[in-house]
């Protein structure tokens, strides 16, 4: 079939989809995620299979190890995904709730009430995950999706989204609800950013390149989950061995993953005592560190940062250092380097906490616990459809209110303006 025609179609019939979804009730949706769930560890073995065809061709043409980190799939992972479906589905629906009734002087009452957004286009690389968190988030807000993964990860999301597709038309869900882009043409993803007469909203999950293509071409909203240019800041007044513990987990729990730490900022007069344990640790255990010229005068065996790394979101076993004179120099690095993500510090003073909680203008900013736990699963949101580093209209990990949004309702008895 013609390209241009195949996503146009597509995305038709999700918005028709979309207007029956809105009055799907609850109990429906949570039937369909029990299905999902079920169907997903009763087919794993097919799931797996798939996988191993994507990671074959990956390694083929030489992605990298967190790359392959991300697309890999085990039966821990799978379990994981249904795991989020099954939270999913406890939770609240959030569509038909009505809030802020007012009574007006001339009798009406105004009140908001939570509605789907509609068609939502997800473009995102590698992690087949997210093809099982987006369903399951969007299916229960009210909302049918278009999916549009990499070619690297095409068999396993195939072999994910029919086992979805399934469970959702086998609880009474429209044709459309979740939909699946299986051409590998990379023209598909330009075709898809201009359908705004039938999506609603894009959001990419990717890097950097990804996240600017589609933004400059989309003639539809976007909401960006943008890189993850991650901090932990080890202030003079931190408990040294828990910023160490945090510090690992940051940087080694999984490397590949967008709230990992890619930069450590080292208060001076914590340097001389943290950084030696610290860095020896993290090398030990296959860490690049590239330090400013201060660490690399307390660490000898340490690369120079460029000036690049400070911006730079490496997603590998590579970590910057820099020391720095003051709090203020270290919030003052965030905001020129950062990527407005997820940043941290690690503290005993109170006034210092608070200062670094204000004025760090990230979705998500941490005292005394690592960046990795910025993830809709860890918040108790069941899954996350991604993390937003706008402002607007949501913010931080996306779970099922952040696909809503409202509209007016107005009661009355007859009353006209005048």
């Amino acid at each position: 079939m013609e390209l241009n025609k195949y996503i146009v179609d597509i995305a038709k019939k999700a918005k028709e989809a979309s207007r029956i979804l809105q009055a799907i009730d609850s109990e429906t949706k949570d039937k369909a995620l029990n299905l999902m769930e079920a169907g997903l560890l009763k087919k794993k073995e097919s799931i797996l299979k798939s996988n191993k065809i994507d990671i074959k061709g990956a390694r083929s043409k030489g992605l990298s190890p967190a790359m392959l980190d991300r697309l890999t799939l085990n039966e821990k992972r799978i379990a994981a995904m249904a795991e989020g479906l099954k939270t999913v589905a406890s939770l609240k629906d959030e569509i038909g709730v009505i809030t802020g009734m007012v009574k007006r002087p001339n009798g009406l009452w105004i009140g908001k009430m939570r509605v789907p957004i509609g068609v939502i286009a997800i473009i995102y690389e590698s992690r087949p995950n997210v093809t099982c968190d987006c369903a399951g988030l969007t299916l229960k807000s009210g909302n049918s999706v278009i999916l549009k993964g990499g070619s690297e990860a095409i068999n396993s999301n195939r072999a994910i989204c029919e086992v979805l597709k399934e469970a959702a038309e086998k609880a009474g869900f429209p044709d459309g609800t979740i939909n699946l882009i299986e051409s590998t043409d990379r023209k598909s993803v330009g075709i898809l950013l201009k359908q705004a007469s039938y999506i609603d909203l894009v959001m990419p999950r990717g890097g950097e390149g990804l996240i600017n293509e589609v933004v400059s071409e989309s003639r539809i909203p976007v909401i960006k989950h943008y890189k993850g240019i991650c901090h932990v800041y080890v202030d003079e007044y931190a408990d040294l061995n828990m910023a160490h513990k945090i510090s690992v987990n940051a940087k080694l729990e999984r490397p590949g993953v967008c709230n990992a730490m890619e930069t450590l900022l080292v208060h001076k007069d914590a340097a001389a005592r943290f950084l030696p344990v610290i860095i020896k640790e993290l090398k030990d255990n296959g860490v690049e560190i590239r330090g400013c010229g201060k660490t690399r005068r307390i660490v000898k065996d340490v690369k120079p940062a460029k000036e690049d790394d400070w911006s730079t979101e490496y997603l590998d076993l590579i970590l910057s250092v820099k020391v720095v004179s003051s709090l203020d120099e270290a919030i003052g690095h965030i905001a020129r380097y950062g990527s407005m993500h997820s940043d941290a510090i690690v503290t005993e003073n109170y006034n210092n906490a608070m200062e670094f909680l204000k004025r760090v203008d990230s979705a998500c900013v941490y005292l005394n616990a690592s960046t990795r736990f910025t993830d809709g699963g860890e918040f108790g949101m069941g899954a996350e459809i991604g993390i937003s580093t706008d402002k607007l209209h949501a913010r931080g990990p996306m779970g099922l209110r952040e696909l809503t949004s409202y509209k007016y309702i107005i009661f009355g008895n007859g009353q006209i303006r005048k």
